[in-house]
């Protein structure tokens, strides 16, 4: 087992990575969580795992219970956050329960929100079963869902009380859920770890062949790189906001497509457009950009939104929450493992960009 801190004082937390479920009611008692505890989980990862992982949490002497809503982006939103919400009050659950949040970054970000809203605040648990998840949004304390079409603009930040990550749920994942997931890890090496960044570029092969020593160190890697940045700046006032490479772009371009591309996906055509950008600030050169791409590339992720219109995806980029005053913030690289932060207010600098992701 290995087990890494997520230091916020008396928010910190552990991140535990395993191979299995075996040592989750070991983390419950470790975290002092006792009394009743709600699994939420979607419908395909319920079927896997949901059992299991509740009678993990019984053998430490937990009442559990479960809420299991449709799979999918679609269910994102208020409406399922307040079914949650109805069977906590009729299950009477209290200020001492725990909801343990069992999937991908969805479940995550929907049962968070739930539990920081419901009665102020109720502990939660992050076990995350899918590569996007294990690698960023289990970690941090993001919660959140969608609102009339637009991504995570409704939400919290709130602290889970402890990581539980079983690196072998990523082999029940579909190919292009696991194709996502990668974007984000490729996002980390990029802003904060070259080493990284090529580590994965070289294996490549061993992360789709669930190669468990590669598999352990792409999560510590993962989960080290998101940690520090955490720990330095919570709630996305200053630092935090470089984890945000390639959203800019691709939470638009998500909208756009109206989520019929995954979040992974999106990242990757927003990291491409991210380096478009910076290269005409002649910030990077082209064969950084080229080198990218062709890892994206090479984990079969898209680097283009063929077909969509760029003055939708430029009119969703202007209402996302990251954008200021009208003005849109960018994180650009400065070479493979840093970047920056730079508003961009050049109209047509940006639609050259957007009309090169778009053919």
């Amino acid at each position: 087992m290995d087990k890494i801190y997520v230091e916020l004082g008396d928010r910190s937390y552990p991140i535990y990575i395993e191979a299995d479920f075996s040592g989750l009611g070991s983390a419950l008692k470790e975290a002092g969580l006792c009394g009743r505890v709600m699994v939420v989980t979607d419908s395909n990862v319920g079927r896997l795992y949901l059992e299991t992982c509740m009678n993990e949490l019984s053998s430490a002497g937990a009442q559990v219970c479960s809420h299991v809503f449709e799979a999918g982006e679609k269910s994102k939103n208020l409406d399922t956050v307040q079914d949650i919400y109805r069977q906590l009050t009729a299950q009477r659950f209290d200020r001492g329960s725990v909801i343990a949040a069992l999937g991908g970054g969805v479940t995550g970000d929907l049962a968070g929100f739930a539990a920081a809203t419901y009665m102020r605040g109720i502990s939660y648990v992050q076990i995350p079963t899918s590569l996007l998840a294990q690698a960023d949004s289990s970690i941090g304390g993001k919660t959140g869902v969608d609102f009339e079409g637009v991504k995570n603009i409704v939400g919290a930040f709130y602290q889970p009380r402890f990581v539980y990550i079983n690196i072998n749920t990523l082999r029940t994942l579909p190919l292009r859920e696991l194709r996502s997931g990668l974007a984000e890890v490729i996002k980390h090496g990029l802003i904060r770890d070259a080493g990284f960044f090529d580590y994965i570029r070289m294996n490549m092969h061993k992360i789709f062949g669930f190669d468990e020593t590669a598999l352990r160190h792409v999560t510590k890697s993962n989960c080290s790189v998101k940690k520090g940045v955490v720990e330095q700046d919570e709630k996305e006032s200053g630092l935090r906001a470089i984890l945000n490479l390639g959203h800019t772009f691709g939470h638009a371009i998500e909208s756009v497509s109206g989520f019929t591309l995954l979040h992974g996906e999106c990242v990757s055509i927003g990291i491409a457009g991210a380096f478009r950008l910076a290269q005409k600030m002649g910030m990077v050169g082209n064969a950084v950009t080229e080198e990218v791409e062709k890892t994206l590339e090479a984990a079969g992720l898209p680097v283009r939104a063929s077909g969509m219109d760029p003055q939708r995806i430029f009119a969703e980029m202007l209402h996302d929450k990251k954008a200021k005053g009208g003005k849109l913030n960018f994180v650009l690289p400065v070479r493979i493992g840093e970047v920056t932060v730079r508003t961009v207010e050049d109209e047509k600098l940006l639609m050259e960009v957007l009309k090169e992701l778009v053919r």
